[in-house]
């Protein structure tokens, strides 16, 4: 078992260092709708007790509230 808790650390940190490259050439109004989707989705998953429903509904929220936040002015 923890053979696979370490391959599942190792697996979800690839996917954030790939994640993080993909957003070089992102504006920052798409930056702030990726980030605020994100911290949503974290959210609300933790509000909810980790439903799909909360952690969707999360980041549909929090990726309006980034875009809103990001747009210029």
């Amino acid at each position: 078992m923890k053979k696979m808790d370490g391959l599942a650390a190792g697996a979800a940190a690839l996917a954030v260092l790939l994640g993080l490259g993909g957003c070089g050439d992102m504006s920052k109004r798409d930056k702030s709708t990726a980030i605020g989707a994100g911290v949503g989705a974290a959210s609300g998953a933790v509000i909810t007790g980790g439903s799909a429903a909360g952690t969707i509904g999360g980041a549909a929220v929090g990726g309006v509230i980034g875009n809103q936040i990001g747009k210029d002015n």
